[in-house]
């Protein structure tokens, strides 16, 4: 059964007359006879009573155009929802987010695309960015907010910012010292080979870049403690008990009791790159590609402020 018969039948039980329903399909007389014929075939059951004169439903006719009609209206329905999602009237896009990174940017984010796109419902999942690949290579997310590197090979992205990163010393540490004494040189990656880290647990993305940027210093940050919150670490490196890297738009939050300082590195720069995953071959539905301009813009006005 195919649709264009479903409308053959419905538009000869509109006009009760072949030539007329014909022409108003703009198809021949014949292959409309045809169409019909092998339909009713196909069910079964006789849906027109024809005569020489009018073409009357039968009992089977009059519950099949009954359906028919549903169907049609369905179809038209679904038709009209997914011109709507195309041209970005409604929609819905699932983002996943790492936790900590998520709350400091998705709020600069989130209200400009509401704003742009109301009809379009976000769906926030929130987890470790080790989970979070695995969700999205699932097809569990449309988009995560993840940094590089990548672990799980089914994944594509779109880098959407550069961060870079801060070192968070205690306030009495000597480099913070130095620093408030007016001497506001960069610190080096290689002054740090003697302090004692505190890092992120396996599992998170930044625990091995933070490993790497030491590395590539030429030495092993000693970890004195882990934990798998990094606002968490920042309060400890308050406290006294360590040093630690974090990426700048989470550094310059700055929020709860126990505050780090935090200091500038020197080039080149430890950063990272912030994108939006999805699996390869997904389908990249109006509303994705929407989210994905919309984070692209509005990090380019959160940077841009702060160039100020």
């Amino acid at each position: 059964m195919e649709l264009r018969q479903l409308q053959y039948a419905l538009q000869i039980a509109a006009e009760r007359n072949f030539s007329r329903a014909a022409e108003k399909l703009h198809i021949a007389q014949p292959s409309l006879s045809q169409q019909l014929s092998k339909l009713e075939k196909e069910l079964g059951v006789l849906l027109f009573q024809r005569n020489t004169s009018t073409v009357e439903l039968t009992q089977a006719g009059a519950s099949f155009v009954e359906h028919a009609q549903k169907i049609i209206d369905s179809v038209e329905q679904l038709r009209r929802e997914m011109a709507d999602i195309s041209q970005l009237q409604s929609g819905r896009v699932i983002i996943g987010s790492m936790q900590i990174t998520g709350s400091h940017l998705l709020p600069h984010v989130l209200p400009d695309f509401r704003t742009q796109y109301p009809q379009i419902e976000v769906v926030l999942l929130e987890d470790t960015s080790v989970n979070l690949e695995k969700l999205t290579a699932s097809g569990q997310t449309d988009l995560s907010l993840l940094a590089l590197p990548l672990t799980e090979p089914s994944l594509t992205y779109e880098p959407v910012a550069e961060e870079l990163i801060d070192l968070a010393v205690p306030p009495n540490h000597p480099l913070a010292q130095r620093f408030m004494s007016g001497d506001h040189r960069p610190v080096t990656i290689a002054e740090l080979r003697d302090e004692s880290f505190i890092v992120l647990k396996k599992g998170q993305g930044f625990r091995k870049i933070v490993f790497d940027v030491c590395k590539e210093a030429g030495f092993e940050p000693k970890v004195v403690f882990e934990s798998n919150n990094i606002e968490t670490i920042q309060s400890l490196v308050a406290t006294g008990m360590g040093v630690t890297f974090v990426p700048h738009y989470i550094a310059r939050a700055r929020r709860g009791e126990f505050l780090p300082v935090y200091l500038p590195l020197a080039e080149p720069i430890p950063s990272r790159t912030l994108v939006l995953a999805r699996r390869k071959g997904r389908y990249l539905s109006k509303a994705a590609e929407a989210f994905i301009e919309s984070f692209k813009d509005t990090m380019e006005h959160v940077v841009s402020k702060e160039q100020l």
